[in-house]
């Protein structure tokens, strides 16, 4: 069947080609219409109260978002005329200002106290504007945009949503070149380590292909995170571009072998499609283990980028041999000598201080093992952001003037006794940090009458059988202060009513922090034991996988124990993702140097000499395959001024040299020693005294990426 399809594939270059231009047009219609998701808080598990608190914000109450708008050195009259022109502006639920509750022309001083110190700091004043929609909606976004064109120099619009909107803006503008650097890096990488000019060139345009292709089955998910739709291209193009030197690798081996160019080809993609279909496992078992995080953020990267390992698997098999076939001649006319030394002499001299190198790679382990467990981490999102964002900017005029750094909505029944209301109000005063309390109750408390208060004051605080009261903090997100002052707050809540809920942002980020420790350590379990069991099934072998899995399990270590030894804070996502996506895209190095040693072994030679051979043969691909994916992720982190997004491509830059390095200068000394222990753990690991060696066609593929890669 493969055979068949192969040859069917060779005939028809112009055809497939044609076919998969068109296939394009779908895909870009695909990517165009998948919605992109801002708010990374919106993945947090459904069942968590502070989730489900968020549901009810959205309804009964239409206050599905909040932002807080600042006036500075403008006349009341000023502040009036514009809350009437936000409250008409679509997607606002209510906007509210103290004119609401007591008039412009009551003086400054003859509003009661609680009112004032909320609505009022210096020359400043503040209005408390809600959207009907979650923050990251497209029409709370656009809401945000027209309330900003209302305003003067002097307004500060702050809030969760508003970062939401200037955050997008920011990837928006920063994605294409995020792209366009990637290619252009990857492209003189292979420049460096390919034999021809125009190559790079068809190995970008397939890879381009499936990108596309990838983007456009999006769509099926409805929507994807604003991180996955940053780095989900550039990192496609790092883990899938070695299937396509692997492909042309084979070609070339088999060109000799035939007067036929086309059936070369052919020949090419049956051995392409059994050993990349089993090497891009690895892979793919590294991003589905990010499926199992209870924060569907990681889902959302996993599938997508599962996804896209297996398109561009099919693309190389299908689409790249036909490009090949038509850039045949380009190709061969632009053939220049690679820049990559022999290894001959290095691997020689690893080979023999073997036993040193094997000291070192266990002493690693030492110190960053602990490093890694030490590494410190951020939670609170806006602090990967610029400083310069207006939003930013406004936040902390927020927390300075008003001393609001966050703000909590605890949501009571409605029936609860006046009384009780007030022990409640006055205790939740007294937690430390708390600025000031904004209820139904408290406005009647501070002489409103009842009659007088406003019915979308009203509605925003008493709707569908609920109540809400408004908490400010004077402590970040994010912070064991907070932290605290929600475990006190929650025993407040419950004491009066067990079913009441506390969400906002520095609630759904505190249940964000106990949600990441978990995921940390069940993905990292889980991928760990999938690339063990394929591995183990690869090799047939219990001790092979154990060997090779340490060995990037301590390039992970190094990786992420780095920051703390340059006392970098990181974000709470990069090692969890790291830890699924190195060790899934990065142990298929130590899998071609192994599957290569353990042919050399089968044909009779001894384990040195078999050793040396394998790392010669190895180091080119595994230099190759660690360049693109360092040169396609490290563009991004120079350049984006979103720290979750660049310390990601940052750590998965630095990911694959050091995989790379441990491969090249560990990995060999390493399976030398552990021979003898392989060849009595492991079926058919070479040929037993006396009989003979196996003709090296026999031998079956073993599931590194460039197996036959000539050297």
């Amino acid at each position: 069947m493969i055979k068949k399809m192969a040859r069917g594939l060779t005939r028809k270059p112009k055809l497939v080609v044609f076919v998969a231009i068109l296939l394009l047009i779908p895909s870009l219609l695909g990517t165009l219409a998948t919605s992109i998701n801002y708010d990374i808080l919106t993945y947090l598990p459904k069942d968590l109260e502070s989730s489900q608190g968020e549901k009810l914000l959205e309804e009964p109450f239409h206050d599905a978002a909040t932002s807080m708008l600042i006036i500075e050195d403008m006349p009341a009259g000023y502040s009036d005329s514009l809350l009437q022109k936000i409250q008409d502006v679509p997607g606002v639920s209510s906007a509210v200002w103290v004119s609401d509750l007591v008039g412009i022309q009551i003086p400054t001083e003859m509003i009661p106290a609680d009112l004032r110190d909320m609505f009022y700091s210096g020359d400043s004043t503040m209005m408390i504007i809600q959207y009907d929609e979650p923050g990251a909606s497209t029409t709370t976004m656009n809401a945000i945009t027209q309330i900003r064109s209302l305003c003067n120099k002097q307004c500060f619009l702050a809030g969760f949503s508003v970062g939401i909107k200037d955050t997008k803006d920011l990837v928006d503008k920063e994605l294409p070149v995020y792209v366009a650097l990637a290619v252009a890096l990857a492209f003189a990488a292979m420049l460096l380590t390919l034999e021809s000019t125009v190559l790079p060139v068809a190995f970008l345009l397939c890879i381009g292909m499936a990108i596309l292709y990838n983007f456009g089955t999006n769509i099926f998910l409805g929507e994807i995170s604003y991180v996955t739709k940053a780095i989900a291209a550039v990192l496609q193009l790092g883990v899938t571009m070695d299937y396509s030197i692997f492909l042309y690798h084979r070609y070339e081996e088999e060109r000799p072998n035939y007067d036929d160019r086309r059936d070369a080809m052919a020949v090419s993609i049956e051995a392409a499609f059994t050993s990349l279909s089993g090497s891009s496992l690895t892979t793919i078992a590294g991003f589905a283990a990010l499926c199992f995080m209870q924060l569907t953020l990681g889902k959302d990267i996993g599938i997508v980028m599962a996804k896209g390992v297996a398109i561009g698997v099919l693309t190389v098999i299908f689409v790249l041999p036909a490009m090949l076939l038509l850039f045949d001649k380009q190709i061969t006319r632009h053939i220049h000598r690679t820049l990559l030394p022999s290894f001959d002499g290095v691997n020689r001299r690893i080979v023999r201080n073997r036993k040193r190198f094997v000291a070192l790679f266990l002493l690693l382990f030492i110190p960053f093992i602990w490093a890694q467990s030490h590494t410190s981490v951020y939670y609170k999102l806006d602090e990967s952001l610029p400083r310069t964002m207006p939003s930013i900017i406004a936040n902390e005029k927020l927390k300075d003037d008003y001393n609001m750094a966050t703000t909590h909505f605890i949501l009571l029944r409605d029936d609860i006794s006046s009384s009780d209301m007030t022990a409640l109000e006055n205790s939740i005063k007294d937690v430390d940090g708390v600025t000031s309390v904004v209820s139904y109750h408290s406005l009647l408390g501070s002489g409103i009458p009842d009659f007088f208060v406003p019915d979308d004051v009203k509605d925003m605080l008493k709707a569908g059988g609920y109540q809400m009261v408004m908490v400010n903090s004077k402590y970040n997100a994010a912070t064991d202060e907070v932290s605290d002052q929600l475990s006190a707050l929650k025993k407040i809540v419950k004491s009066y009513d067990p079913n009441g809920m506390i969400t906002g942002e520095a609630a759904l980020t505190d249940d964000l922090i106990a949600t990441s420790a978990v995921d940390f350590k069940v993905t990292n379990y889980i991928s760990l034991a999938a690339i063990f069991l394929i591995i183990a099934v690869v090799f047939q072998s219990i001790t092979v996988p154990i060997v090779l899995v340490s060995a990037i399990e301590l390039a992970i270590f190094i990786n992420q124990g780095i920051p703390y030894f340059t006392g970098t804070v990181i974000p709470f996502v990069s090692p969890t993702i790291i830890g699924c996506i190195q060790l899934g895209a990065t142990v298929d190095y130590a899998i071609l140097m192994t599957t290569r040693f353990r042919e050399e072994l089968r044909k009779g030679k001894d384990r040195k000499e078999a050793i040396q051979i394998a790392a010669t043969a190895s180091d080119p691909s595994i230099i190759t395959s660690s360049l693109v994916l360092f040169c396609a992720t490290m563009g991004v982190s120079i350049i984006s001024d979103i720290e979750i997004i660049g310390s990601i491509c940052t750590m998965l830059a630095r990911g694959a040299l050091i995989s790379a390095i441990i491969s090249i200068f560990i990995m060999p000394s390493i399976l030398c020693v552990c021979e003898p222990v392989f060849a009595k753990t492991s079926r058919k690991w070479k040929p037993r005294p006396g009989a003979l060696p196996p003709a090296a066609e026999d031998t079956p593929p073993a599931g590194g990426k460039d197996q036959g890669t000539p050297t």
